[in-house]
C-alpha cells in the first residue's frame, strides 16, 4: 500500500501545483462572493468547469512534453510575432496586478491574525517568494510548492466546522434555483474566469519543459516516442487530480461562506480577508483562523506561479535562457522578469490604487486574452507539424474546444453585463 501511494504521489507535479495555484487569494474572494451572494445555488459552476479545465490544461501540458518548448515558444514559431508580443505583454501586466491583489490579501490576513500593519507582511512576503524562486534549486522548489498545496485543506476543515445543510447544497449543484440577471451572470463569469486563466496554461507547459531539462536522460516525446505512453498517462493522472483538487476546494469555499455569511444576511464580500473577518462571529475563532491561514498559504503558492509564468512567457518570446534550475548568472533576464513582476506587485500595494478594483480589470484582460490563446493552443495541439504523431485525441479535442467556446461566451457576457 505504501509503495502504491508513493508511486501515485510521484506522478503528481505540474498539474497538482497548477490546480492549487488557481485557488489564490483573489480566487478565494470570488468563490466567497459567490457563496455569500447566492448561497448554494452556484455550486454547479465548479462541477461544470472541472472537465473544461482538465481539457485545456492537458492540452498545454502535452504540448510542453511533446515539443520540449513552452506555450510562448510554440506560438512564436507558428504565428506572427506581433500576436505573440501582444499576448505576452497583456499576460505580464495582468499577472503583476494579480500578484498585487494576492499579496495585499495575504497582508490583510496576517493583520487579522496577529495585528501587524499589513504593509509589513506585504514586503516580507514579496521578498520571501522572490528569494525562493531565485536561490532555490528547481527540485527543492517544486517540493516546497507541493507541500504548500496542503494549505488548501484548511478550507476542507472550515466546511466541517460549520453547519452545512448537505441536501440543500447538493440541490444547488444538481438543480439550482436563481434568477439569471446581470448580478448573477457577473458572478458566474467571474467564477469561470477565475478557474480558467491564461497564466495556468503557460505555467503547466513550462513545468513539463522544466521536468524534461531536469532529467538528463529525458527527451521531448517527438524525439522519444517510446516514452510517450508512460508520460502521457502521468500527465493525465496529474491533471485530473490537480484540477479536481482545485475545483473541490473552490466548492468548499462556496459551501462554507453560503452556510455562514449568506445565511446571516451578509451578501457583500469583495476580498478574501473580508470573508475571513466576517466568519469570526458566525463560525467561531477556529474557522476564522483556518480561513485566514488558507489565504496566506495559497498566496505563497500562487504568487510565485504568477511571476514564474510571466517570466517563462517573456523568456520564450525573446529567446532568453529560462528555468528555475539555472543559476542567477545563467538566466539574468528570466530572473529579472520574476523580480520586476514581484516588485511591481509590492509597489502597487503601496500606491494609491485599489488592488481589488485593479483585479477587476485583470479579470477583464485575462478573459479577453484567454480566448485567442485557447484557440491558438487548440490549433497547435491538433497540428502534426507541431505535435508529430501526438496530436490530441478526439475526446481531448472536444473538451478543449468546449472550454474555449464556453470562455468566449463568458467574455461576451462579461461585456454585455458591464
Amino acid at each position: 500500500m505504501l509503495k502504491l501511494t508513493r508511486r501515485w504521489l510521484r506522478q503528481l507535479g505540474p498539474g497538482l501545483i497548477t490546480g492549487a495555484a488557481d485557488d489564490d487569494p483573489s480566487g478565494i474572494a470570488t468563490y466567497s462572493q459567490a457563496g455569500a451572494r447566492f448561497g448554494y445555488q452556484l455550486g454547479w459552476t465548479l462541477v461544470l468547469t472541472y472537465p473544461l479545465m482538465v481539457g485545456i490544461q492537458m492540452v498545454s501540458a502535452r504540448m510542453g512534453r511533446v515539443t520540449g518548448h513552452g506555450l510562448a515558444a510554440n506560438i512564436g514559431a507558428h504565428f506572427p510575432r506581433p500576436v505573440l508580443w501582444a499576448v505576452v505583454v497583456l499576460l505580464v501586466v495582468a499577472n503583476t496586478i494579480n500578484i498585487a491583489a494576492d499579496i495585499a490579501a495575504m497582508g490583510d490576513a496576517v493583520n487579522l491574525l496577529i495585528g501587524v500593519d499589513s504593509h509589513v507582511p506585504v514586503v516580507l512576503i514579496g521578498f520571501l517568494c522572490l528569494s525562493l524562486q531565485v536561490f532555490t534549486s528547481y527540485q527543492n522548489y517544486v517540493r516546497y510548492l507541493k507541500w504548500l498545496t496542503l494549505a488548501l485543506l484548511a478550507y476542507v476543515a472550515v466546511v466541517f466546522t460549520v453547519n452545512v445543510p448537505w441536501l440543500e447544497a447538493a440541490q444547488g449543484i444538481v438543480w439550482p434555483h436563481f434568477v439569471l440577471d446581470s448580478d448573477s451572470l457577473t458572478v458566474i463569469v467571474a467564477v469561470f474566469g477565475t478557474t480558467i486563466s491564461p497564466y495556468l496554461f503557460f505555467w503547466q507547459a513550462a513545468q513539463e519543459v522544466e521536468d524534461l531539462n531536469a532529467d538528463p536522460d529525458a527527451a521531448p516525446l517527438r524525439g522519444a516516442p517510446e516514452d510517450a505512453r508512460a508520460h502521457l498517462r502521468r500527465i493525465k493522472v496529474d491533471t485530473y487530480i490537480g484540477m479536481g483538487f482545485s475545483n473541490l476546494i473552490g466548492l468548499f469555499i462556496i459551501l462554507s461562506t453560503a452556510a455562514t455569511l449568506h445565511s446571516a444576511g451578509i451578501r457583500d464580500i469583495t476580498t478574501s480577508a473580508q470573508a475571513a473577518e466576517a466568519l469570526r462571529p458566525l463560525a467561531g475563532h477556529f474557522a476564522f483562523v483556518l480561513f485566514s491561514l488558507g489565504i496566506v498559504g495559497t498566496g505563497l503558492l500562487a504568487v510565485p506561479v504568477l511571476a514564474g509564468s510571466a517570466a517563462y512567457a517573456m523568456a520564450e518570446t525573446f529567446k532568453w535562457k529560462a528555468g528555475l534550475d539555472l543559476k542567477l548568472v545563467q538566466a539574468r533576464e528570466f530572473y529579472a522578469i520574476i523580480a520586476l513582476a514581484m516588485l511591481g506587485g509590492v509597489v502597487i500595494d503601496f500606491a494609491p490604487v485599489d488592488p481589488i478594483k485593479a483585479l477587476f480589470w485583470t479579470a477583464v484582460v485575462n478573459g479577453v486574452i484567454a480566448v485567442p490563446i485557447m484557440v491558438v493552443m487548440m490549433l497547435l495541439a491538433d497540428d502534426p507539424k507541431v505535435m508529430g504523431e501526438f496530436t490530441i485525441t478526439r475526446r481531448l479535442k472536444v473538451l478543449g474546444w468546449l472550454a474555449t467556446w464556453t470562455m468566449a461566451a463568458a467574455v461576451i457576457a462579461m461585456f454585455v453585463t458591464a
